[in-house]
This record gives structure tokens, C-alpha cells and sequence, in this order.
């Protein structure tokens, strides 16, 4: 099977949207889809950790990828996190989501037990055998304690044809290249963490699973086209603008942030469900002196 070419592009891992009374505000989930689409993304990519797909029930995210599916009404792919914490309700989640009109799965390890490699494997295999949607490895040990090291990733391309991406959130750029030694251009390479993106983009990435373009979408898809077309040097004065944000899809409360220049910048709320809260007294200052800073200095 040949590479998909949406997995080529910035697709923004979505942020769900919930309204006063902590139900999924669809309206606005379908309504900022359609914005994401016209700043020039390539797909949608719903209930990942930023979309705080945790705290989902299996209902709540069938839900959205209908809402998403008919908000974007096939002008770009929509491809659902299968993230899980049993391997019964990961395969459950990958057929009901084709079922909704998804496009493609992104598989990732299991939620909150940390599985050592064999069990991982198992855990992979099962899901990838549910389905022949295009699928997405996402790798991202830091979150998840659990890595596909390049060779687990390159027998999983191997068994299974319609893996067709990885998204490398190692923290490693070397990573890349490990990939590429072991099976070449098999896999689409994609980054997975905001503030590495003009480096994994010299290293041979060709897509970005994005966090803070749900706030800054026009500027994220204009620094991932300067970065492929001219490297470093073409992206530098944007990248410099965007460091101190790209930097912030990086820590623990990435959520909260990323929906807090949402707010700012009118393209959403910071509500958050339960166990997180909105960040607050000098955390909330600090980070606001950030985010106002950058609309202040951005250029149109």
C-alpha cells in the first residue's frame, strides 16, 4: 500500500472543546475544524493526549469524529487516536471509528499501564489487525514510558501494510535517521513535539502532528511550508517568534496552555475537564506574559 499524502502536511492534534456545563461543545469543535482546514491544514487529528482523550468516554469519541468527519465534509482526512487503556476497548475503538467516517487511526501505546516491549507488540498487533484504515505509529516515551525503538517500528511496517506514518516524539532527532536506515522511505516520518519541528523537517520529517496551531494556525502551516522549502534559514525568523509557544506543547500542563492562547486569541475556550483545571495566580501570569507578547510581535 502506498503512502497516503495527508500524512504530509501539519495536522493539528484538536483540542476538545467542552461547553460551561462540561459536556463536548460540538458546535464549536466543528466550527474551528473548518477554520484549521482554511489556514491550510491537512487533516484532523482528534482524541490524542492534547485532545484529552483520558477523560472521553467511548461514546463522547465517536461523537467527535462524526462531528469532525461532517464539519470538514471530506476536503481533508480526519484520523482518530486509538489510545486505550485495555486491548479489547483499543480494537473496539478502531472499528467504531471507521464506522464514523474516520480516515485513518493514529495507535498509541496503552493508557496508563506501562507495557514492557512484548507486551507493547501484542498490544500494537491487535489493534493494527482491527482495521485497514491507514494507521499512524506514535511514538512518545516521554508521555508514555513505553518506546517503539526503530526496529520495532520497522517490523510492524513490515507485518502490517497499511502502517503508513510514525509520529516520533522521542525528544531524539537521531531517531529519524535510525528509521530511514532500516527501511528507507517505507514510512512517512512525522514530528510529534512543537519546538523540533524545522530540525525533524532537516532530518527528513515530512508531516507535523501540531499542538499549538490550534491557536496559531496560519503561522504554524507557514513555518512547516518555510522549513521544507528552505531549511533553517528560510524558517528563522518565524521559528524565533514561535519558540517560546512551541515550547510550552511540551510540559505537563500542555493542555491547559495550548487552550489558554486559544482563548487569547478568540479561537476557543481554556475550559478543561476534570482532573485538570485552568492554570492559575503566578503560572497563569508567567505564561500569559508569553502568549501576549507573541500576538503583540506577530506579523500578519
Amino acid at each position: 500500500m502506498s503512502n497516503a499524502g495527508f500524512w504530509r502536511g501539519v495536522l493539528p492534534a484538536i483540542t476538545t472543546p467542552f461547553t460551561a456545563d462540561g459536556a463536548v461543545d460540538h458546535a464549536f469543535l466543528a466550527e474551528h475544524a473548518r477554520r484549521l482546514v482554511d489556514a491550510g491544514c491537512s487533516g484532523i487529528v482528534p482524541l490524542g493526549s492534547l485532545g484529552e482523550s483520558a477523560t472521553l468516554a467511548f461514546d463522547e469519541k465517536i461523537a467527535i469524529v462524526r462531528t469532525l468527519v461532517a464539519a470538514v465534509g471530506g476536503r481533508v482526512p480526519v484520523v482518530a487516536g486509538i489510545a486505550a487503556l485495555s486491548t479489547a476497548e483499543g480494537i473496539a475503538l478502531a472499528q467504531a471509528v471507521k464506522d464514523a467516517g474516520a480516515g485513518g487511526v493514529m495507535v498509541l501505546p496503552p493508557y496508563v499501564y506501562s507495557s514492557d516491549r512484548h507486551e507493547m507488540d501484542a498490544y500494537i498487533r491487535a489493534i493494527l489487525a482491527a482495521t485497514d484504515l491507514p494507521a499512524l505509529l506514535y511514538n512518545n516515551p516521554i508521555a508514555y514510558k513505553t518506546d517503539f525503538t526503530p526496529a520495532q517500528i520497522a517490523r510492524f511496517a513490515a507485518e502490517f501494510p497499511h502502517v503508513q506514518a510514525v509520529k516520533e516524539s522521542s525528544g531524539d532527532v537521531r531517531r529519524f535517521a535510525a528509521i530511514r536506515e532500516l527501511i528507507g522511505d517505507r514510512l512517512v516520518l512525522m514530528v510529534g513535539i512543537d519546538d523540533a519541528i524545522v530540525e525533524g523537517i532537516a532530518m527528513g520529517a515530512e508531516g507535523w502532528i501540531a499542538g499549538t496551531v490550534n491557536a496559531f494556525p496560519e503561522e504554524a502551516v507557514q513555518l512547516f511550508e518555510q522549513a521544507r522549502s528552505g531549511g533553517y534559514a528560510a524558517a528563522r525568523e518565524l521559528y524565533e517568534w514561535s519558540l517560546p509557544l512551541l515550547r510550552m506543547d511540551t510540559v505537563p500542563k500542555f493542555v491547559q496552555l495550548i487552550k489558554l492562547m486559544q482563548e487569547r486569541v478568540g479561537l476557543g475556550s481554556e475550559r478543561v475537564r476534570a482532573p485538570r483545571l485552568v492554570v492559575e495566580g503566578a503560572e497563569r501570569e508567567q505564561a500569559l506574559a508569553v502568549i501576549d507578547h507573541a500576538i503583540a510581535a506577530r506579523k500578519r
